[in-house]
């Protein structure tokens, strides 16, 4: 009993796949399961003889039915938890699925799913940092209550098409800036039912975390959170800690200012008296993480509010009016477009 995981690319989903494909398992004597991705791509994990998986391999580069495979990567691994059958894992019912499905076929042959090869991109940050603005008046244009725009734009599925889609362009870290230490001014129950939804879309990352394969990071402070929040964000960071490839980092009661003044008690308290950059670094929530080559704002606002005043000091910013409950992949992809476009000196020549 061997197992492989399969990253499966090109026309995959709203092509009744996954069907052909748990149909060829069930006759083949495959055990495992297979998943829609937030990106376009599907993930299958399967079990069985070496010789009976390379044949499952073969068979799905011939892009069975209506699918076009034009990409795989699969990985071999030892068998850790044995598969009793083959089974379709679903997001949501079965309409919802579904239509999902359906959407992200349509966006494949309009071009909205663009990948890594994808020429017109140019070149591609490394580094995104998005500050989502505008919910709340997004909600009172349309007569809403204000919670109606932080749901639009906390919305799970939402978020991972613009997590995903920047991976698939090329970008290494998409940090999103989710509540600021000036954000305690507002209302209490606006707070609450922020890390309400914040606390619903880290268990829900923390649930397809395997699936997706990325690297979560918490900035801020963890200690003015809510107890079941910040242990969620402890769960996941830990549970994701050995995927490098795409990190997403979560700046949850985050402020410039807050890190620096944390930063510098820390170096006071050990005493530290001779500093410098890459000493300094080390006490900072980012030490880990390489400094943002590209600054998003939703909602009209030209500024950065003190988000990462440190790192920031060669950073690319890139202001839309778009409310971030109406951005989406192609606004996007409008920013990393633009900021391709741009010549980056760091003060030479």
């Amino acid at each position: 009993m061997e197992e492989i995981r399969i990253d499966i690319y090109g026309r995959v989903q709203g092509v009744n796949f996954r069907s052909i494909v748990k149909n060829y398992a069930d006759n083949n004597g495959v055990k495992g399961y297979i998943v829609n991705r937030s990106d376009g791509s599907i993930l299958v994990v399967a079990q069985s003889s070496r010789q009976v998986l390379e044949e499952f391999l073969q068979w799905i580069s011939s892009s069975p039915g209506f699918s076009k495979v034009k990409d795989m990567k699969v990985g071999w691994y030892n068998t850790e938890e044995i598969f009793s059958e083959f089974r379709i894992q679903r997001a949501g019912s079965y309409v919802q699925d579904k239509a999902a499905g359906v959407f992200r076929l349509v966006k494949s042959f309009s071009g909205s799913n663009n990948s890594l090869n994808d020429k017109k991109m140019g070149v591609v940050p490394e580094h995104i940092v998005l500050i989502p603005d505008g919910n709340r008046r997004w909600a009172l244009l349309r007569g809403l209550d204000v919670r109606a725009g932080h749901h639009a734009a906390s919305d799970y599925e939402r978020l991972k098409e613009l997590f995903y889609a920047a991976r698939n362009m090329g970008v290494k870290y998409f940090t999103l800036w989710a509540f600021s230490t000036e954000n305690w001014k507002r209302d209490k129950k606006e707070i609450t039912m922020i890390f309400d939804r914040v606390l619903q879309g880290v268990t829900s990352f923390l649930r397809d975390v395997e699936v997706e394969k990325t690297r979560f990071i918490h900035i801020g402070r963890k200690d003015r959170l809510p107890e079941e929040l910040a242990k969620a964000l402890e769960e996941l960071e830990k549970a994701s800690t050995s995927y490098k490839e795409f990190t997403i980092v979560l700046a949850i009661d985050y402020g410039g200012r807050d890190e620096i003044e944390r930063a510098v008690n820390e170096i006071v308290k050990k005493r530290i008296l001779k500093i410098d950059d890459p000493t300094f670094r080390e006490f900072l929530d980012t030490k880990n993480i390489p400094d943002p080559d590209l600054i998003i704002r939703t909602g009209g606002e030209r500024r950065i509010s003190g988000f990462m005043v440190y790192q920031t000091a060669y950073s690319e910013f890139y202001f839309t009016d778009v409310f971030f409950p109406d951005f989406d992949i192609d606004e996007l992809r409008k920013a990393i477009m633009e900021y391709g476009k741009r010549s980056r000196r760091f003060g030479g020549n």
